[in-house]
């Protein structure tokens, strides 16, 4: 606003001496100034002394910068919705607003707080975890150390029994807070109509059968046969060798079958193992089913490939084997752990052979599917295969 030349006691006398009689236009003359500008004071100024001019001007100053303050407000308020989208922010998110407005010195303490709205009181003192919680976060991170690929909810599957009352939420912003997440890995986009696969009803319905390759130290082959139970989601036995032709795999599924019970079916891959005549001749002799998955189509045998994507990420990149039975001894304890301790989504959360314990408790079974001629087979296999 562009200032004036005449101050307000010179307007109040200019206002005087026309009410006084003197005529406008002289008046303007002799001061210098337009007819409008005199119209304009006696509007703004007439009828006032100069105290009470002064009193205006001050009034209109005030008035000013009150409306340059709620400006700012109004900015601060817009400025806030802008970055945190109008929502309303959990009190750690709040600390981190009010450090990052502190940190460009602009606006107060008090004014930081007031716009974020947290109290000082809980901005200058943050709640510190009491024992309980630090030692959950301990072994959080330990069991997420452990296990590489468990997310929060399996972490907090395996601590349940440990810290009973704490609910998963707790245990998400735990993990979340030590940076815990794990990495996505990118679907791989596959071709072709997919296989349904038929969910079995009971134990030793359905056995899955595949390998994995992994190397030793020196470089040597090893090969891996993993065998589950498609209903319990149990690993019946991983076989570790160097070569495993048909005869070994069959002798490895004989000895599975002493506790267990043959199964009423085995699903394989086409693999030379699994097409092999041992292979062909040993499901024939003991009334096994074989179903074979069409070439070039793994997810029609999708349960053991899931077991094997956790098989290899768990324990095959977690350990570098030096020899065989170091490899045997290793992959055991896996094997054990994934049965009795790894809580599985797909069962209640829980691990499969609790699962396995609880249907035959439920089901009144031992679990085993053998009948009387399968018995009998293990018996006498001489008389049983002609």
């Amino acid at each position: 606003m562009r200032k004036s030349r005449f101050t307000d006691q010179q307007i109040i006398g200019f206002l005087k001496q026309a009410e006084a009689g003197m005529p406008v236009a002289e008046l303007c003359r002799q001061g210098g100034f337009s007819d409008a500008t005199f119209y304009k004071w006696r509007a703004k100024f007439g009828g006032m002394d100069e105290q009470e001019a002064r009193r205006l001007k001050e009034l209109e100053a005030e008035n000013s910068k009150l409306k340059k303050l709620l400006a700012e407000a109004h900015l601060d308020i817009e400025a806030l919705k802008v970055a945190f989208q109008g929502k309303a922010l959990a009190p750690q998110d709040k600390r981190l607003a009010i450090a990052s407005i502190l940190s460009q010195g602009v606006v107060s303490e008090r004014r930081a707080c007031s716009l974020v709205g947290l109290s000082r009181d809980a901005w200058r003192h943050p709640p510190q975890p009491d024992e309980r919680t630090q030692h959950l976060m301990g072994r959080i991170v330990e069991v997420a150390h452990q296990r590489r690929r468990f997310g929060y909810r399996r972490i907090h599957d395996l601590l349940r029994g440990e810290f009973p009352g704490t609910n998963h939420k707790k245990v998400y912003r735990l993990y979340r807070e030590q940076n815990l997440t794990v990495r996505r890995r990118g679907k791989k986009r596959r071709c072709g109509q997919r296989q349904p696969l038929v969910a079995p009803d009971a134990l030793n319905a359905v056995w899955s059968l595949d390998f994995v390759s992994d190397a030793l130290a020196c470089g040597r082959r090893l090969k891996c046969l993993t065998v589950a139970d498609d209903f319990s989601h149990e690993c019946i036995d991983i076989a570790v060798d160097h070569s495993m032709p048909g005869p070994y795999v069959t002798r490895v599924l004989d000895q599975a079958a002493r506790f267990r019970g043959y199964p009423r079916a085995v699903r394989t891959d086409n693999g030379p193992e699994f097409t092999s005549r041992a292979f062909m001749g040993w499901a024939l002799a003991r009334g096994v089913e074989h179903i074979l998955i069409q070439p070039g189509k793994p997810v029609q045998n999708a349960y053991i490939e899931s077991f094997n994507g956790k098989f290899r990420d768990e324990c095959l990149n977690e350990h570098w084997f030096e020899s065989l039975a170091q490899a045997r001894e290793l992959i055991g304890i896996w094997r054990q752990d994934y049965n009795e301790v790894r809580p599985h989504s797909s069962i209640g959360r829980i691990p499969p052979a609790q699962f396995a314990a609880r249907h035959r408790q439920s089901s009144g079974d031992d679990g085993q599917t053998t009948t009387e001629a399968q018995t009998a087979i293990v018996l006498n296999p001489g008389p049983a295969s002609n």
